[in-house]
């Protein structure tokens, strides 16, 4: 009984992952650019406001950060539909991920923190390179556009209260 229930397992794991990566696939799509470009534009957006304030991670860091996470999200929905199959765990492998990216960012110098801001905005730029590879355009462009004005107001306002 448990070995039949094995060999099903492996049966539908090999049909579900049969065919994908075998032979090369030439074929242009054009949804996959259009996804990869939205994520590029999200991440120049968010980077350019910390490119401007002189952070550690500025113009290109945000824009990899962004168009890689679109990437692996991209290459999971080509496994979408199969029987064992979950978006969601990519998803929180990215977010993983880009943790340990964004601690590489925050240190400490004497009793202060620094790099909070940037670390978490790199977060927000692996995120808005998800969303663009979801093709949700809309909710980019307001999530987008949500994170530089935080980082424009706020970081004003953090300066005038200091």
């Amino acid at each position: 009984m448990i070995s039949t229930i094995f060999f099903s397992f492996i049966q539908t794991t090999e049909k579900v992952l049969t065919g994908i990566g075998e032979t090369p696939d030439f074929t242009f799509n054009p949804d996959i650019l259009f996804k990869i470009l939205l994520a590029i534009g999200a991440g120049l957006l968010i980077g350019m406001e910390r490119e401007y304030k002189g952070k550690d991670a500025g113009l290109k860091t945000n824009m990899l950060v962004s168009v890689g996470a679109c990437a692996f999200v991209i290459l999971s929905l080509q496994y979408q539909g199969g029987k064992f199959i979950d978006l969601t765990r990519v998803l929180s492998q990215v977010v993983t991920g880009i943790g340990f990216l964004g601690a590489g960012v925050i240190i400490k110098k004497g009793g202060t923190v620094q790099g909070l801001t940037t670390a978490a905005t790199v977060w927000c730029s692996a995120a808005a390179g998800c969303i663009a590879a979801l093709y949700m355009v809309a909710d980019l462009i307001i999530f987008t556009g949500a994170v530089v004005l935080v980082n424009v107001i706020f970081g004003f306002i953090g300066k005038k209260m200091a």
